[in-house]
């Protein structure tokens, strides 16, 4: 990765930027993080519980994909950069300190990734190591909320039936397709739900046109059209530091990538390019949906823009073109909104996918966050158990008290002081490390 200014430059303005954007609730990266944008927005949730939430699910990406594959390749990746700026910008008190933030921290990813490395990793009791299981399971467990959603709204035969479809897909579709297990679970699962409440109003010879100005789809794709010179300027900003190789969009590009820039290998730029593009195709579900239910984009769209990066002659044509694809995926967005705002089922059904996609997450989080407890404990000599001891006796506790921390940040803040309490014990030396 070459050192110079205007690498420099860019990387600190697509920070800042990324980071002014989570504070916002314009767009995120992490796909998890976004049903919960909603709940700050809308006055039921505290940014300081969401900021919890926001660093328990990125943190161990962070240090382990993001800096682990930074290391490795010399490229920066989104889990560096964007699951970062997310924390920042949501944590961030005030909307002019967010981009400040994000900017500095955009030039210390770029000057100092193996002083981050060692100070992260460097607790005796692997802290943010154990972290990165807090969200092993939100990827897969948010692709369910369409089955509880059809339960909700369509009764227990139809949400068995589907289930058993969706569970049949997941197990199929990837071995006749490059479309990951998860995205199949999700795209079977929102068909689904789409398909019966078309059917379902289709059959409703007496039903009157529904009012766009009423529908929530319409209502939050419409927000996120006001944000479309940021989102475009983010896309763009994407583009170019991808075509000046300095950043990878994913794992399934960036070994090639790097590869490719040492040896100047123009077939692995293409090669990684096309798998970028099926990457991007197979996550069309989730960043559509959460876009359309949620009015929180991803931070790089549909991701895209990486190719646009990847296979552009010069850093302005990746500029325009990130900038470009950006505004059509919006614009497309919003068709899509418009059409799903047809129909008075689907309006109805926004209340139960969100309330769907919240328990999938609290859930997937409280799995992901006990994991982590044991994990840490297995590293002691308390073991996997006395992990689980801990973890479970702040959640139960939090539980018993009346929930005074609400159940989507209850399990990323009981890993964390599970941690903390962990490097303490043996600090005091009443804990030792496995052997």
């Amino acid at each position: 990765m070459q050192i110079n200014l205007i690498n420099a430059l860019s990387v600190i303005a697509l920070c800042a930027l990324t980071s002014f954007m989570s504070h916002m609730g314009m767009a995120v990266f992490h796909d998890g993080i976004r049903p919960v944008i909603p709940e700050y927005l809308e006055k039921r949730m505290k940014r300081s519980e969401i900021a919890s939430v926001a660093f328990g699910l990125s943190v161990g990406f962070i240090a382990s994909v993001g800096i682990g594959n930074a290391l490795a390749t010399n490229l920066m990746n989104p889990w560096l950069l964007f699951l970062a700026t997310d924390i920042i910008g949501i944590a961030s008190p005030k909307k002019w300190l967010a981009p400040i933030l994000g900017g500095l921290y955009g030039l210390l990813c770029f000057t100092g990734i193996s002083a981050i490395n060692a100070v992260l990793t460097g607790l005796p009791i692997d802290l943010i190591g154990g972290m990165g299981q807090v969200g092993t399971y939100v990827v897969t467990g948010f692709a369910i909320f369409p089955i509880i959603a059809i339960f909700m709204q369509f009764g227990a035969k139809n949400g068995l039936i589907s289930a058993l479809v969706v569970l049949v897909a997941r197990i199929l579709g990837p071995k006749f397709s490059t479309i990951s297990a998860d995205a199949w679970t999700m795209m079977t699962g929102v068909l689904i739900l789409i398909g019966l409440c078309i059917v379902k109003d289709l059959s409703n010879k007496n039903k009157e046109a529904e009012d766009d100005s009423n529908n929530i789809f319409s209502e939050r794709v419409g927000r996120i059209k006001k944000n479309l010179p940021f989102l475009m300027a983010a896309g763009a900003l994407i583009a170019v530091i991808c075509n000046l190789h300095i950043f990878a969009g994913s794992t399934v590009s960036m070994f090639d990538l790097s590869t490719a820039y040492a040896s100047g290998n123009t077939d692995l730029v293409r090669t990684a390019a096309t798998n970028e593009l099926m990457r991007g195709l197979s996550f069309i579900p989730l960043i559509a949906t959460t876009a359309i239910t949620t009015g929180v984009y991803g931070v790089a769209g549909f991701t895209f823009v990486y190719v646009a990066g990847y296979l552009s002659p010069n850093p302005i044509i990746a500029l325009l073109l990130g900038a470009g694809i950006i505004f059509a995926e919006v614009m497309l967005l919003g068709f899509v909104g418009k059409f799903l705002g047809g129909f008075p089922s689907i309006r109805d059904a926004s209340d139960n996918i969100r309330s769907s996609m919240n328990q999938v997450v609290e859930f997937a989080l409280l799995i992901g966050s006990i994991g982590a407890c044991a994990s840490m404990g297995t590293a002691t000599t308390i073991g996997a158990a006395g992990g689980f001891f801990i973890g479970g006796t702040i959640y139960l506790i939090n539980e018993a008290t009346g929930r005074k921390v609400m159940r989507m940040a209850i399990g990323p803040i009981a890993a964390i002081a599970c941690g903390i309490i962990l490097n303490l014990l043996y600090l005091v030396q009443l804990i030792g490390l496995a052997g």
